[in-house]
């Protein structure tokens, strides 16, 4: 790649944590997709000091684009438009069209929320958001999706200012990566293909020694840019490439077939949660969670229209919530444990019952970091999906991790399980 970028993102409340920075892993896989190589992700407070001492950071390092996130609202800690500006050696000025189109925005905003009994001074909202209108001069104005704009400004480096909130900032990338500025500075870039491979059940050891025989036995195996990342307990692999060079990348994907066909369940970047959906199509599921307590339904709802497939699900972390509200019978807890795969298969018996579904899923386990035993360690998941049919998948396993990895993991195994059950597999 021939085309460099920089990504400053700004705000105190990411430097410090206490805010996750989703911008700039979102901007740089963007920035990737569009042939541009990332050197640099950086993130500092809101003092326009630090904030010019990155932007400086990045054009010593020969940058040909910056990105930036945050800084754009109307409060006095919002600086980095100004302080572009300062940069780029550019005046900031008013643009009056376009403080009327943030106030026509207020005004909409106002009307939406205000009632009878309240009164809001518009001239004293529009004076506070004035500043979002002040532009450095030659700089191209990216429409608002909240009230804040973004800019672009031309140059060596090339700075694109973007709004912090993620909901306001990934319309506007577009609108930016469009501009004639941005063409500009990024005129040598390559463009690349980008495909995602999902696999479940494969250590990262087993894929690295796949990885070594596509070394040796793929032509052109070099070119491609292979990254694999553990997430959620799945194995994701992106692989960048050249238009020329999509034979190389059939290869790997029929090298990854033929040692791993069992663990690959993507080929496309579809998500499991997203094959679980689709397969959830006309028909109806109920969750029974204990250890999980609401996860796994968390997941099947996560998506748009889920209300047609969801029925409910119940979170019995209790002995007697199971007994109460699944029906679990009390002797068979006292005889097996709340920790077993009979009760397991109870709850999601019980699920299939009270909630009139044809699916359902269950779990229990002991999440710790305490409450474990020689027999059933810390780590130690039951899991159950039966169907209404009267088919019934259940297995237990001894997952890694402290509480939180074990939950997040648990809720992934339910998905697979619940992906293989009903594409009429075993469901391990």
């Amino acid at each position: 790649m021939s085309v460099r970028a920089g990504i400053v993102v700004t705000g105190t409340e990411v430097l410090t944590g206490r805010v996750r920075d989703l911008n700039g892993p979102w901007l740089a896989d963007r920035l990737l997709e569009f042939g541009v190589e990332l050197a640099h992700i950086t993130i500092c407070g809101d003092r326009p000091a630090d904030i010019l001492a990155q932007l400086r950071f990045l054009a010593a390092e020969g940058v040909d684009l910056i990105v930036t996130s945050g800084g754009l609202g109307p409060t006095a800690d919002d600086v980095t438009v100004a302080t572009v500006a300062e940069f780029c050696g550019r005046e900031l000025l008013l643009d009056p069209e376009l403080e009327e189109r943030i106030a026509d925005i207020l005004r909409r905003m106002i009307q939406r929320r205000t009632t009878s009994s309240t009164a809001v001074d518009f001239e004293a909202v529009l004076a506070a958001n004035r500043k979002q209108a002040m532009v450095p001069v030659g700089a191209e104005i990216l429409e608002p999706v909240g009230t804040a704009p973004g800019v672009v400004v031309p140059g060596t480096p090339t700075v694109v200012v973007l709004p912090g909130p993620p909901r306001e900032l990934q319309p506007m990338w577009a609108r930016a990566v469009a501009t004639a500025a941005v063409q500009q500075a990024t005129a040598g870039r390559t463009t690349y293909r980008q495909e995602t491979i999902r696999m479940f059940g494969l250590p990262e050891s087993g894929l690295a020694e796949t990885l070594r025989i596509g070394e040796q036995s793929i032509a052109g195996f070099e070119r491609m840019e292979i990254t694999t990342c553990l997430r959620r307990g799945e194995l994701e692999i992106v692989t960048r490439y050249e238009p020329d060079d999509v034979d190389v990348y059939a290869g790997l994907v029929g090298l990854l077939r033929d040692h791993h066909a069992r663990e690959m369940f993507s080929t496309d970047g579809a998500l499991i949660d997203d094959q679980v959906a689709a397969l959830l199509s006309g028909r109806t599921i109920a969750t029974a969670e204990s250890c999980t307590a609401g996860m796994i339904a968390a997941r099947l709802t996560d998506r748009a229209g889920s209300s047609a497939y969801v029925a409910g699900g119940v979170v019995s972390y209790s002995n007697e919530a199971k007994s109460d509200l699944l029906g679990v019978d009390a002797a068979l807890i006292a005889e097996h444990g709340a920790v077993s795969e009979p009760v397991a298969e109870a709850m999601a018996a019980g699920a299939l019952r009270r909630f009139g579904a044809d699916t359902a899923i269950a779990t229990t386990g002991i999440a710790g970091p305490g409450g474990g035993s020689a027999e059933k360690p810390v780590g130690t998941v039951c899991f159950s999906v039966a169907l209404g049919d009267g088919t019934t998948t259940t297995r237990t396993l001894l997952l890694p991790g402290s509480r939180s990895d074990v939950r997040e993991r648990s809720t992934t195994v339910a998905m697979h399980m619940l992906a293989r059950a009903l594409s009429g597999g075993d469901g391990d």
